[in-house]
């Protein structure tokens, strides 16, 4: 793995089950104040100077627990709700009070989607072990968060009665003692009437998604990006183990080459392929695996060959998986030279690609790919922080402020 330069200061914070109906408003009412503190504390610790700072958000789905192994299309549009939502509620909290979430020495949050029962009570008996498969996020259940080898310097828990339950169960199956800050919370709403169970989305049967697709630039990788590639990994279904020998699942990120990118605006501060390349797959393996960080069996190799989508670097798991960062020179990718893709993740932005992408499969004689869309975040409905808010979200705005930075430098 692409190590980081500097140590990095970890938390994990631990939040309640999420609000049912999960609107904004519900997710806002019940997490702006742990997310508040949790933020605020890392961004003015003593030893954030030092180290890079990084808080995983462990939020509680009911309606994940007991899906894990099932196919992911009738879970997407409840889970890309609340992951969107959340990520939008991070960047305006850190937006409203001055919390830097893009810089090289920002507060990085990532959201880790925990199964996990809206009562608390959990199905016995426990595993005594975690299968490999059980260690493929970005959805996992609170025993393999529980029993990962990930040492955080600071846990945060959610002083309620549903944020109490969620630390016992946590506590009781961690391997450490952590030291638990517990942080005010906000309410929970749940309509009783409201079943867990997410609504059908398509009469037929759903498929089990082994090689989905996503593309981008990924430059400065900020939380749009983030939301992206977490329900792009979310939409990989997990293996059987009962066929060990099957071919490999495939996660495959098309990133942008860098020649298409020279007119892109402030193209002097744009990262490189291999800086874009490893900015992804850092935040995308956190996501991807909750074993050893140093696992032996974790595989890299960067292929060099000619023709499109030759060049690559392949990252092999051990339970089966392999992510494939592809450099592309064009729009499609390897969506149109791989035909055992079956899905395509991207922004509402980006919706026409995913019919141009069809299209060319269709004339090739190959199945269309399933299209899942994430939201365009937005602060519309936030006083004041709108414009901010959105500069956040941009690779461009991120580029012209560290092109402003070097200017005022020069001049001093």
């Amino acid at each position: 793995m692409q190590p980081s330069p500097n140590r990095v200061h970890r938390a994990l914070l631990l939040l309640p089950p999420a609000p049912s109906p999960p609107s904004y408003a519900a997710l806002r009412a019940a997490y702006h104040a742990p997310l508040f503190i949790a933020l605020k504390e890392l961004a003015t610790s003593p030893r954030k100077t030092q180290d890079a700072a990084l808080l995983e958000i462990a939020l509680p789905c009911p309606h994940l627990y007991g899906r894990l192994d099932a196919p992911r299309g009738p879970l997407y549009t409840i889970t890309q709700q609340l992951v969107a939502d959340l990520y939008k509620l991070v960047c305006i909290t850190s937006t409203r009070d001055a919390i830097d979430t893009e810089d090289a020495e920002f507060v990085d949050a990532r959201i880790v989607l925990v199964a996990y029962p809206r009562n608390g009570q959990l199905k016995m008996p426990l595993p005594d072990s975690t299968p490999e498969e059980e260690s493929q996020g970005p959805a996992i259940d609170i025993h393999t968060l529980a029993q990962s080898p990930r040492s955080w310097d600071a846990v945060y828990s959610v002083e309620s009665e549903e944020g109490e339950r969620v630390l016992k169960s946590f506590l009781s199956m961690s391997k450490t003692k952590p030291s638990v800050s517990r942080v005010r919370g906000g309410i929970v709403s749940v309509e009783i009437s409201k079943q867990e169970t997410p609504p059908s989305e398509d009469s037929s049967a759903p498929i089990n998604h082994l090689s989905v697709a996503v593309g981008g630039t990924f430059d400065h990788l900020h939380i749009g990006h983030k939301l992206l590639l977490t329900m792009f990994a979310f939409m990989l279904g997990r293996r059987q183990p009962s066929t060990p020998n099957a071919t490999p699942s495939v996660l495959t990120v098309g990133i942008t080459g860098d020649a298409l990118l020279k007119n892109k605006k402030f193209a002097e501060h744009l990262e490189s392929w291999k800086q874009r390349q490893e900015s992804v797959h850092e935040f995308l393996s956190s996501l991807v695996y909750f074993g050893p960080p140093d696992d032996g069996r974790i595989h890299i190799q960067e292929i060099n060959e000619p023709g499109p989508n030759g060049h690559a670097v392949h990252v092999s798991y051990p339970f089966g998986l392999i992510i494939r960062y592809v450099e592309i020179w064009d729009p499609f990718g390897p969506t149109i030279t791989d035909k055992d893709i079956s899905a395509l993740v991207l922004s509402l932005e980006t919706r026409g690609g995913g019919a141009a992408v069809n299209n060319k499969r269709s004339e090739q004689g190959w199945h269309p790919l399933e299209i899942f869309e994430v939201a365009v975040l937005d602060a519309s409905e936030e006083d004041s922080v709108d414009e901010t808010f959105q500069s956040k979200l941009s690779s461009t705005e991120i580029r012209r402020k560290r092109s402003e930075r070097m200017q005022a430098r020069a001049n001093a």
